[in-house]
């Protein structure tokens, strides 16, 4: 099984990955992604403000969250 820390890194490269591979890093302004894992729950925030950029940046935070959620579960799944 894979350790809360572990878990922590993988979210948060998967959503930081997912953010920089959709939008220009010349295009976003400010990121922040928060991954906490307490007691078997995942909780992904991101905030991103990118107001040059051709995507909604609503949509491309919440595609991260998933990002961050599959790649955990996929972190899990390779585990067992």
């Amino acid at each position: 099984m894979p350790d809360d820390e572990e878990v922590v890194q993988t979210a948060a490269e998967a959503a930081e990955g997912l953010i920089l591979s959709r939008l220009k890093n010349s295009n976003v302004e400010d990121v922040d992604v928060t991954v906490t894992f307490e007691d078997g729950v995942l909780d992904v925030d991101v905030y991103l403000n990118a107001p040059e950029a051709d995507e909604d940046e609503q949509v491309v935070a919440d595609d991260a969250a998933i990002a961050a959620q599959s790649a955990v579960d996929d972190l899990f799944e390779d585990a067992s």
